[in-house]
């Protein structure tokens, strides 16, 4: 799914020879940095520089991966995932499980007027609460986000930000397949994706990771219109992969009328689907 030799390769051709104080002209044909320049500016031989991006060279250094880190403009989530990729070759990682603890699902269950959803790694919405089944207008069994946003809602559909949510996805799954280099699963849903989204296809190829912690999100519901509400994540302990997500409404915001009018919505229609039974098998 992603290994160090690709990355660097991939990010070396992003980095702006200028923004590193090497000067440029027409006759450039490279784009990004040469080899021998990412060696010369992170201090290692270019043989030990082509070497890594061979995948031939042995475990590169703590000072080594920070010099490289510097040289290609790589933030805090971007060194992790590069240290994760040198250290597979020693330490092959296994996929977690996907079972939601019964005391989780009855969190869920209090979280009553916002929607909430505990997802893994994969973006598989392990359980949700009835507000979220409602936000996305099905049973949370079966919901991937990933699938959801690149392969069926192409037309950006319920997405407002639809552009800015295939960059989170695609960063969180290249960082998740550092993370989880020997799960089947995920390179599945990789390769699944790679196949059926062009959009996904480029973005993948430019090896970007993001870390999702909390930020906006806005939705069109097809039912109460626009809801511009708030992601908070919070990553479980005791769950290795797994996140709670809750998307919570400003106090006396339209999003909050829509989420209140959303709840009506669904106690009219007798639609009213539980934590209890939402949760996949993994």
């Amino acid at each position: 799914m992603d290994d160090l030799a690709g990355f660097l390769r991939t990010r070396r051709s992003q980095v702006d020879p200028a923004a590193v104080g090497i000067p440029t002209d027409s006759r450039r044909r490279v784009e990004g940095l040469r080899r021998e320049e990412v060696a010369h500016l992170s201090g290692v031989s270019v043989d030990y520089y082509v070497r890594l991006e061979q995948g031939r060279a042995t475990q590169p250094s703590e000072q080594v991966l920070d010099a490289l880190a510097r040289v290609l403009g790589l933030d805090a989530t971007a060194r992790g995932h590069l240290d994760r990729l040198a250290r597979q070759r020693h330490h092959r990682a296994t996929a977690p499980g996907g079972r939601v603890r019964p005391e989780l699902l009855r969190v869920l269950d209090l979280v009553v007027d916002a929607p909430a959803l505990i997802t893994n790694h994969q973006l598989d919405v392990l359980a949700g609460n009835r507000l979220a089944g409602l936000l996305f207008g099905q049973r949370i069994p079966g919901l991937n986000t990933a699938r959801h946003i690149f392969l069926e809602e192409a037309e950006r559909g319920l997405y407002a930000d639809w552009e800015k949510c295939t960059l989170d996805v695609v960063g969180h799954l290249r960082l998740a397949a550092g993370k989880h280099p020997g799960d089947p699963r995920l390179a599945s849903l990789i390769g699944e994706l790679s196949m059926g989204s062009d959009r996904f296809r480029r973005l993948w190829a430019r090896a970007d990771v993001r870390a999702r912690t909390h930020g906006r999100k806005a939705y069109r519901h097809p039912l109460v219109g626009l809801l511009e509400l708030h992601q908070e994540n919070f990553a479980l302990p005791d769950e290795s992969g797994m996140e709670l997500l809750i998307l919570s409404a400003a106090p006396g915001s339209r999003a909050e009328d829509g989420l209140r009018l959303l709840a009506g919505l669904g106690v009219d229609s007798g639609d009213e689907p539980s934590t209890a039974n939402a949760q996949v098998r993994q």
